[in-house]
Parts: C-alpha cells; sequence; structure tokens
C-alpha cells in the first residue's frame, strides 16, 4: 500500500487520532503501517524483545517506555530479529541506540532520542493493553500509519 498520513488525514478526517509532533525516523523505512501490538514497560525491553522475537506478520510494534531518556529501549540486535520476523515497524515513546546500523535496516522506527546506555531487563512489563502518549491512544488491533509527516492511527485498516 502507498500512502501519504497527509492524504489519509484529508479523507478521513475525525476518524483518525493524530499524534503530537515528538518522533524523529531512526529505522531505514520512514513509512511504514501495519495493525497494532503493545508493550507497556519502563527502563526494562525484556518484553520489546521478546515480542519482537515473534513472527511479526506486517504488524506495528508500539511501546509505552514512560518517554524515559535515560536509556535505549531498542538496539540493533532487536532491530535485526525484527526486520527477520516481518515486522512492519516500531514506535517507541522512548529512546533506541545503534542508530547507523538501524538506519540501514528495512524497518521504520520512530523514537523519541537516541542514548548508548541500554535498559536493564528485569522481565517487568505488559502486552496487548491500551496505551497512551503523544496525545493518542493505542489499542491492539488498531491500524497504525507512520510516514515523514508524522503518526496517524485508526480503529481499523484503511
Amino acid at each position: 500500500m502507498t500512502f501519504k498520513t497527509a492524504d489519509l488525514y484529508d479523507q478521513y478526517g475525525d476518524d483518525l487520532r493524530t499524534c503530537e509532533p515528538i518522533f524523529r525516523d531512526f529505522g531505514g523505512k520512514s513509512r511504514f503501517h501495519g495493525p497494532i501490538v503493545t508493550v507497556k514497560c519502563f527502563e526494562d525491553n525484556s518484553f520489546v524483545k521478546s515480542t519482537l522475537a515473534e513472527p511479526g506478520a506486517g504488524r506495528v510494534l508500539v511501546v509505552d517506555a514512560g518517554g524515559s531518556r535515560r536509556c535505549a529501549m531498542l538496539g540493533d540486535l532487536i532491530a535485526a530479529s525484527a526486520v527477520e520476523q516481518g515486522w512492519a515497524g516500531v514506535v517507541l515513546f522512548g529512546c533506541v541506540r545503534d542508530t547507523v546500523e538501524i538506519g540501514r535496516m528495512p524497518l521504520g522506527i520512530k523514537a523519541l532520542a537516541s542514548i548508548p546506555r541500554k535498559s536493564e531487563r528485569r522481565g517487568e512489563g505488559q502486552r496487548d493493553i491500551p496505551v497512551s502518549f503523544a496525545g493518542v491512544r493505542f489499542a491492539p488491533g488498531d491500524h497504525i500509519y507512520c510516514d515523514e509527516d508524522g503518526i496517524l492511527v485508526a480503529d481499523r485498516a484503511l
């Protein structure tokens, strides 16, 4: 599917939820979309790693990492696993690292910033629950559309 978020907004308007413009592109693909899978965790990327190790089937992982800028929740090894497993992308309310490497991968990644410090792995977090950040509520099964202009969320595939 070829799309532009601006065109989708023009066509569907109030049926869409629009994220505040707080994200930067880090992956090798700036345009990506798919059904949402959610993870909520704080400075512990155990659930990010385990989820992206599963078959993605074109889905997008939306991670509420609490907006922490103290450590990275995604790096090159986990991103490579996501590519291998067929994930379309990751929207991360937190930080990434290994940005040169992930910038070469065919994976969409939107995050707040980069930082070299890695997160802890304590096995803490939740999966497949509604999460909210950037002025938007994301629920498992919603559809997300991301490009250079921003992020839109719909209750259904467009």
